[in-house]
């Protein structure tokens, strides 16, 4: 005999329902949230076109798969972070930013992408582990100040390793006390979203880099992009950098 699903578990999710209201409310009223999520659809779509782009090229596959896998993270993320679960939501950033980091380096260097198809375990965490993703990046750019670790780690602390910073994002109010289930707050709702969008502008920006440069069909993808992602720099790095 099939049973229902638990009236508690019920109860939980139309309280969900009425945060995603609340949440979305929030969104509305604030054009640079708007800005996060839009950026951030576009780059879902980016991935969605690259994926209906036929190919036999085996390297390709694996931009197209490690796309798909982005969106999927994007979709999960916004529906928890606009449920009130922000926590879990940044989680799931982190698995974003592990994947992009990883086109990045495929986007700068092809035939990676073979070695790493064909890598056992002890090869793949020896070649790429996302320590030494990141140290290749770090290196290929010249970079000493280690931001993308220090990302990586932040998202670690607070979402991904059960420790006392991690409890920081089960807060209300920044010294109130930790809660139980999903709740609305602009403070956590921004800085995730904002994290969201971020992290989507890096993945369209390298997802772009694999269509092919022929294929008519991918250009309103990739042209929406574009014009959003540029907007959206205008918008938060000009600010940043008049103020």
């Amino acid at each position: 005999m099939t049973r229902d699903i638990p009236e508690n578990l019920t109860r939980l999710h139309s309280a969900e329902q009425l945060l995603r209201q609340k949440a979305c409310s929030m969104i509305a009223a604030d054009p640079r949230l708007q800005l996060h999520l839009s950026v951030t659809e576009a780059a879902m779509d980016l991935a969605d076109s690259l994926r209906t782009f036929s190919t036999n090229d085996e390297d390709l596959k694996v931009a197209q798969i490690l796309g798909m896998r982005t969106f999927n993270a994007f979709g999960a993320s916004i529906k928890l972070t606009l449920s009130g679960y922000h926590q879990n939501s940044a989680l799931i950033l982190r698995d974003v930013m592990e994947t992009v980091f990883l086109l990045d380096l495929f986007a700068s260097d092809r035939p990676l992408i073979e070695r790493w198809r064909f890598a056992d375990k002890k090869a793949r965490m020896k070649d790429f582990s996302p320590v030494k993703v990141r140290e290749a990046l770090d290196a290929r750019d010249g970079f000493t100040s280690k931001k993308r670790f220090e990302m990586y780690e932040l998202f670690s602390e607070l979402a991904g390793h059960p420790n006392m910073k991690s409890a920081w994002m089960m807060r209300r109010q920044k010294d109130g006390d930790a809660v139980i289930g999903p709740f609305i707050e602009a403070t956590a709702l921004e800085a995730v979203v904002s994290e969201m969008g971020r992290l989507a502008v890096q993945v369209g920006e390298k997802l772009d880099q694999f269509f092919p440069a022929n294929w008519d069909q991918g250009l309103p993808s990739r042209l929406a992009f574009a014009q959003l992602k540029q907007t959206w720099i205008m918008t938060f790095y000009a600010r940043a950098a008049s103020s």
